[in-house]
């Protein structure tokens, strides 16, 4: 194997959003809810928790966008992927720090109005470096 190959593809993938950063577990997310703390970087909602008994590795993550003032699921849709690529974009700020860093986050949309995607990647990353000082 070629070391150059190597790197490339270990960059290449610390840019993706895989399945198993997604936070699917009723039991995680009633956790990450319930125990977790949380503080809102208007039109952003964090909250963040780090459970026990989890082993380590990487944050799971869990976006919502509220069915309240968004009726179309076009407008959820649009505001989600927004948001989840600001996050693939920016995730290496907890990779740098994987001691500090939540295991689990939560991002809600909590706007009334639709931002661009330059509003919602400086709350974004913002509200990260907010997570990992806390």
């Amino acid at each position: 194997m070629d070391p150059a190959n190597d790197t490339n593809a270990e960059h290449s993938t610390s840019y993706t959003f895989s399945k198993e950063e997604r936070l699917c577990s009723k039991r995680l997310i009633s956790q990450l809810f319930s125990k977790g703390s949380s503080f809102n970087l208007y039109p952003l909602r964090f909250v963040y928790y780090t459970p026990q008994d989890l082993l380590p590795g990487q944050t799971q993550l869990l976006i919502s966008v509220s069915k309240r003032y968004y009726k179309r699921a076009s407008d959820r849709n649009r505001l989600k992927r927004q948001i989840r690529e600001a996050y693939r974009l920016n995730k290496q700020l907890l990779a740098q720090h994987k001691d500090q860093a939540p295991r689990l986050l939560a991002i809600l949309y909590i706007g009334k109005e639709k931002k661009s995607f330059d509003t919602i990647q400086k709350k974004l990353i913002s509200g990260l470096e907010r997570c990992l000082s806390k």
